[in-house]
């Protein structure tokens, strides 16, 4: 009983962590004068995604390595079909050129090399598949051309200096804010990897669909709860470019560093949930085109949503 009540506790510790790390962060950033920019793209998609590194850290450590790859592929899922579907619902979401051309296809791009490199055995003709230390490092050298990127973007658009809110003034409490949200993060992702392990085992189900479902959904709230904010304030490129830059960061940074550490096999299984974050990426791209341009209107989220919850539906009943 006690690790379910962890198991639950660990993901408000989880996201309130990451919470606290992003505004320690931002305000050190801002003291050093960081272009806002630059700091929504790297610190704030850092801070969203810093639950699924925990989990996966945690999870590795553990040899739980379908509970690391499923939070991440089911994390990616969430973030576009129910996250940005969601917020579409709450108010029409109008993206930019940038984010069409050239942020959406880098995902992509993500999520097609993490489907070649996992499956080593289409390859080489072995039984066996990995994310090898390789695979890991090329993951983090593309997270580093994102970062260029991202740099890049902040020379265009150095004027935009409001658009992230401070709230710690001083060096020493953003300090502590930041070492809070590290020891939350590491307490929070512990309980939550040892309640998944915990629950897999007793209902009898695969540690692969825990971290698929609960565990997904649990480490997206904070894209959930930014994406609808931003959505709601009609500040709608933030909520694309959360969930945008978030699925970047879980794929080229947090499996990156998972497998850098320790090599991950890869369970064929998530071959077809590799597939769907493909789909639903593309999705997303064509949606862009698709009735009002640039633009996810309150239908195309509702069908979003839909089509998540047909996914879960046979990713449960098939377990």
């Amino acid at each position: 009983m006690l690790t379910y009540v962890l198991f639950i506790a660990g993901f408000y510790i989880l996201i309130k962590g990451a919470d606290m790390l992003v505004d320690g962060a931002v305000s050190v950033a801002h003291k050093l004068k960081v272009s806002s920019i630059v700091i929504g793209l790297t610190i704030v998609s850092f801070g969203t995604s810093a639950p699924e590194l925990a989990v996966n850290l945690f999870s590795i450590s553990k040899g739980s390595t379908d509970i690391a790859i499923g939070n991440i592929l089911g994390s990616n899922i969430a973030n576009i079909l129910l996250i940005l579907g969601t917020s579409a619902i709450f108010y029409p979401i109008v993206t930019k050129k940038n984010t069409i051309w050239k942020e959406i296809p880098f995902s992509l791009l993500a999520a097609v090399l993490l489907g070649v490199m996992a499956n080593d055995k289409f390859f080489d003709g072995t039984n066996f598949s990995q994310l090898s230390r390789i695979d890991g490092m090329v993951f983090l050298a593309f997270f580093v051309i994102f970062i260029y990127y991202t740099f890049g973007i902040s020379k265009i658009r150095e004027n935009i200096d409001d658009e992230i809110e401070v709230k710690y003034k001083k060096y020493w409490q953003a300090v502590i804010f930041i070492l809070l949200g590290m020891i939350s993060l590491a307490l929070g992702g512990k309980w939550i990897v040892d309640g998944a392990v915990e629950i897999a085992t007793h209902f009898g189900v695969s540690q692969s669909l825990i971290g698929l479902t609960i565990v997904a959904i649990g480490t997206s709230l904070p894209e959930l709860a930014t994406s609808v904010v931003a959505a709601y304030k009609k500040h709608t490129d933030i909520a694309v470019g959360n969930v945008v830059g978030s699925n970047i960061f879980n794929i080229f940074f947090v499996l990156g560093i998972g497998a850098t550490v320790k090599p991950l096999p890869f369970n064929s299984n998530f071959d077809a949930d590799i597939w769907v974050v493909i789909l639903a990426s593309l999705i997303l791209f064509f949606t862009m085109f698709i009735g009002k341009k640039r633009t996810i209107e309150k239908t195309e989220g509702i069908l979003m949503v839909t089509f998540y919850i047909f996914y879960i539906y046979f990713l449960v009943s098939g377990s």
